[in-house]
């Protein structure tokens, strides 16, 4: 299980529906548990592998994002596409059973049993980004106002008034859950849940800070640069670990994911990391060649125009495209060649186009084979034979 392949680690296909996921993860993690691998520490490292891709493929979101980026899509630092991945696999094993740990179950000491104080996670957040395709082309750092929950100043976050101290929790004593022993047909039957009067906290505040209310954070406005690589497509996500909002009481922040939003271009279009540009020549210029300037990304750049060109002929403007992302090379830039035949012409340059139409070199070579009219009419009708 080296490749962090999610389906493989499963064992299931990538179509498989949530209930073949589910099933797949239940099989393997009661299979791999480290609580029934004592000392087994590829079993361990196994079990870690399977909870993380549990964690992705029970997610529509995350799932969407690594079938189409893979593991660049939910992995990464500053500069990572995705949310990311990052669990505690026993706390995944826990919830999947709904509140039962493995020694829940089975009636032994489970590490997943013996959880401290729950640190509760600051929400995502997600903003777009517009950008053109010369800011793309090169890369762009740019700063954001963004408004957040950050950490109360006057609290430090602990959400208890300055000077005083929050206090242990009188129901879980700090553990942040609290147990239920109940009697089934299955016998003695052990839950673990968080603690309903600290929230999962381990401690209670009787004296809350007045700035925010006892939360330990409050909301503003604050600047966030955001380094955007260059060769990003629209949709990309980009992930800023940590920056997203504050969790309550000195929990960790989440992160602030940035989608990038691609703004038309008037002059080019864009195929990957290949770059369009329809020229527009005169006849004369397609007849006898001559040499064009053309705008790129990067500035005018002067082509040659073949003599005898003909419409959509396309030439290639080798690595005037974009960057590829977090490579080294670049795409093209495509020119294609639009003969422009004008609507009105005047009555003498009507004599000059009628004088060359007898000529030799204006009359079109016949392709071999059927006409273009045979050929129209078998693809409408059909052919009879």
């Amino acid at each position: 299980m080296s490749q962090k392949d999610f389906y493989e680690i499963l064992g299931v296909a990538r179509d498989s529906d949530d209930e073949t996921i589910k099933k797949a993860y239940r099989k393997l993690a009661m299979k791999y548990h480290p609580d029934r691998n004592e000392g087994n520490t590829e079993a361990e490292a196994t079990f870690k592998q399977i909870g993380e891709a549990y964690a992705v493929l029970s997610d529509p979101q995350k799932r969407a994002r690594y079938d189409r980026f893979g593991e660049a899509g939910i992995r990464g630092g500053a500069g990572g596409f995705g949310g990311g991945v990052e669990v505690d696999p026993f706390e995944i094993f826990r919830e999947f059973m709904g509140g039962f740990g493995f020694g829940d179950i089975f009636g032994e000491s489970s590490r997943s049993s013996q959880r401290g104080p729950r640190m509760v996670r600051g929400r995502d957040l997600q903003i777009n980004m517009k950008l053109t395709l010369e800011e793309i082309a090169e890369g762009v750092s740019k700063k954001l106002r963004v408004s957040r929950f950050v950490a109360c100043e006057d609290c430090m976050g602990s959400g208890a008034r300055a000077g005083s101290k929050p206090t242990t929790c009188s129901m879980c004593k700090g553990a942040g859950q609290v147990r239920q022993i109940s009697r089934s047909f299955l016998g003695q039957v052990q839950t673990i849940t968080t603690c309903p009067q600290c929230n999962g906290a381990g401690e209670q505040i009787s004296d809350p800070c007045p700035t925010c209310s006892g939360e330990g954070r409050t909301r503003s406005d604050e600047p966030v640069e955001v380094h955007i690589p260059a060769g990003v497509a629209n949709g990309n996500v980009l992930t800023l670990r940590n920056e997203g909002h504050a969790g309550p009481h000195r929990g960790p922040s989440g992160d602030l994911l940035v989608a990038i939003k691609e703004e038309e271009h008037p002059l080019f279009e864009r195929e990957g990391d290949d770059i369009i540009y329809h020229q527009r020549i005169s006849i004369p210029d397609a007849i006898l060649g001559t040499e064009i300037e053309v705008p790129t990304l990067y500035g005018d750049v002067e082509i040659d125009i073949p003599a005898g060109i003909q419409s959509g002929k396309v030439l290639r403007l080798r690595g005037k495209g974009l960057k590829r992302l977090r490579g080294s090379s670049r795409g093209d830039q495509l020119v294609v060649v639009e003969v422009y035949i004008p609507k009105k012409i005047s009555s003498q340059e009507r004599k000059a186009l009628q004088s060359f139409s007898s000529s030799e070199s204006f009359v079109p070579p016949q392709k071999e084979g059927k006409n273009i009219f045979s050929r129209a009419k078998d693809a409408f009708f059909g052919n009879a034979e």
